[in-house]
């Protein structure tokens, strides 16, 4: 394999052979990225409801607790 690769010149080795493993590669590298992307937005959007959720139940609470009034 080494042989083959140096006998090659440098374009076929440094443009060919990856411009083919996109084209071959490039759907499984786009679904990966598009995975960890959507991946990373549903956790961000989780911690900051969780956040918000948090934050309504302890102004709620101490808002009872200090004037004695609900809602």
């Amino acid at each position: 394999m080494d042989k083959l690769l140096k006998s090659l010149p440098w374009w076929v080795k440094w443009i060919g052979i990856p411009v083919i493993a996109l084209v071959v590669f490039g759907t499984l590298v786009a679904s990966l990225i598009s995975f960890v992307v959507g991946l990373l937005f549903k956790v961000i959007v989780f911690v900051v409801l969780v956040g918000a959720l948090v934050f309504v139940v302890k102004r709620v609470t101490s808002s009872s607790n200090g004037s004695g009034r609900d809602w």
